[in-house]
């Protein structure tokens, strides 16, 4: 358990609020015609950037537990490092570590699925996104537990894939889809194994919900890969092909759902005596998935005939609740977060935003755990999000954010804030461009109304993003170009992007505050010391050091 910090040898603290903004997906990218927050009018952020202490943060790679720097930032572990004041490996790093070693294959978890299918001699399902995003999954993950369940003689297998075009290419889905099937043809031609695709869909019409936002994605997915209901079709490619003919401009992330089936019917619904293994790593878009395998009383939807199934997560995505209750790979043991320190230092704390991303700034942020510290000392307000389309209405909830943000700064009941705007992510993932533009004008004028706040009550605002996304909204070549379609437009990108994130910290009471100019590869992870500092409070020797340069 944290102990109570100690009080800062220099400097007492801000004598106001502490606010710290999110804005999610809202990196610095070029200044060019792809750039949509540079395009976007931001008369306050523009202000605040003369005004306040400002630089830049990394938050992608290594500098947030991924394996390289080649490795694009996300929500989950953006979040994970500004509560944690310090980098642990995350899900992917994890993951590719223990499939390299053999762990999770030699875990008991692994071990128990393949003897059950084996004795039962039904299919092996395996569940999750299929590409090489390696924010929710990668392929490679899946390849190795295919090549691994052949080599332990598992007779059938059945995919079930859900298409990215959202940490990838928006139109690359038979670029994953094409191997899979080839690999899955090989093993099967070369071993008399019987190993193919059963259905699938785009991430955002099935399975993926996060945050109890649209449970009907959760039971479209449950209906097409356990129960085999859903159109067919002879093959996933031929599935993706005809539904592009019939849906002009669809990207992967929302083509309709498919079922694989042959002259006998559906070739893999879900039946008793079956394993199941979600090959998604990643926690948030896992877990209404994983309830609706699990849990006996479940209320969400039908789920008609239920099989008697074993399931199993690739991690385990909620570690209070223990959802899921079987998985491959332990997850990253965050502990002593920011939350808790000021829970355990009596000091109060105010978390908000819109549904899409409340997990984020509550569970996320105090690392991967559900509930309070001290509920007498928290407050967290979600605001429910809209279900429709986000390019249609991009300014989201951030109004609604926002009002509930002032009514806190102006009650004087918790001293340090944390929310999270969703709308430069969750529309940047759309591609529309226009929309963009609109999703990063509604966050700063929200931000205007913040500014005026802090200054009246003596505070301190910080603003900053868990990654890029809205800030490139075109697709570059390796050579840096921008790639464009027959006819010459740009081709939208979806994807979270690898730039660095602003940091702006506004303290108008406290002039004397200053930047340290030493530590040039700085990250989301340091923010949390900042805030502690803020607060008046020494932060632990092993936190990753405050951006805050004190004396001479």
């Amino acid at each position: 358990m944290s102990s109570e910090l100690k009080s800062h040898p220099i400097f007492r603290g801000i004598e106001g609020p502490i606010l710290t903004v999110v804005m999610d997906g809202i990196g610095i990218g070029r200044g060019d015609e792809s750039d949509a927050v540079s395009l976007a009018r931001t008369v306050h952020l523009d202000r605040l950037r003369e005004r306040s202490l400002y630089r830049t943060l990394n938050a992608h790679g290594v500098y947030v537990g991924l394996p390289s720097n080649d490795d694009m930032g996300n929500s989950e572990v953006g979040h994970n490092a500004l509560g944690a004041g310090r980098i642990f490996d995350q899900g992917a790093k994890r993951v590719a570590l223990a499939i390299e070693s053999g762990e999770i294959f030699e875990g008991e978890t692994f071990r128990e699925l393949i003897a059950n299918v084996k004795e039962s001699r039904e299919p092996l399902h395996l569940i999750g996104l299929l590409s090489d995003g390696n924010v929710h999954s990668h392929i490679d993950h899946l390849f190795a537990l295919l090549k691994h369940a052949n080599k332990e003689g598992v007779e059938r297998v059945r995919v079930h894939i859900l298409l990215d075009g959202r940490d990838v290419p928006e139109v690359s889905a038979l670029d994953y889809v094409e191997p899979l099937e080839r690999l899955l043809g090989e093993i099967s031609s070369a071993s008399a194994r019987d190993y193919r695709i059963a259905s699938g869909g785009g991430r955002m019409i099935i399975t993926m919900d996060r945050y109890e936002a649209d449970w009907a994605m959760v039971e479209r997915g449950y209906r097409h890969h356990v129960h085999g209901e859903g159109r067919q079709f002879r093959s996933a490619t031929e599935a993706i092909q005809t539904l592009r003919d019939e849906n002009p401009g669809v990207i992967d992330q929302n083509l309709p759902p498919f079922v694989i089936a042959d002259e006998a019917g559906p070739v893999g619904p879900i039946r008793d005596g079956a394993s199941v293994i979600f090959f998604n790593f990643r926690g948030d878009r896992a877990i209404e998935i994983s309830r609706a395998f699990e849990e006996d009383d479940f209320s969400a939807f039908d789920r008609g005939r239920r099989p008697q199934v074993l399931y199993a997560g690739m991690m385990e995505y909620d570690g209070d609740l223990h959802i899921p209750s079987r998985y491959l790979v332990d997850p990253p043991a965050i502990d002593r977060t920011l939350g808790e320190y000021l829970a355990r230092s009596g000091i109060t704390q105010f978390a908000c935003s819109e549904t899409q991303k409340y997990g984020h700034v509550t569970y996320f942020w105090n690392g991967n755990r559900s509930g309070y510290f001290d509920r007498a000392l928290e407050r967290y307000v979600e605001i429910p999000s809209d279900l429709a389309p986000f390019e249609e209405r991009p300014w989201m909830k951030a109004a609604e954010i926002t009002d509930a943000t002032v009514e806190s700064l102006l009650s004087g009941r918790e001293k340090v804030l944390r929310i999270n705007y969703a709308n430069g992510d969750m529309v940047g993932h759309t591609g529309n461009f226009n929309a963009a533009v609109l999703a990063v004008e509604a966050v700063d004028l929200c931000i205007g109304r913040l500014i005026p706040i802090i200054e009246k009550l003596k505070g301190a605002l910080i603003i900053t993003a868990d990654h890029g996304n809205a800030d490139e909204m075109f697709e570059r070549s390796k050579r840096g170009e921008i790639l464009r379609d027959a006819n010459g437009r740009p081709r939208p990108k979806t994807s979270h992007t690898l730039n660095a994130v602003p940091f702006y910290l506004y303290a108008p009471s406290a002039p004397e505050l200053a930047l340290r100019t030493d530590l040039e590869e700085a990250g989301l992870a340091n923010i949390a010391a900042t805030v502690m500092e803020l607060v008046g409070k020494t932060p632990p020797e092993d936190y990753l050091p405050s951006l805050l340069r004190f004396g001479d």
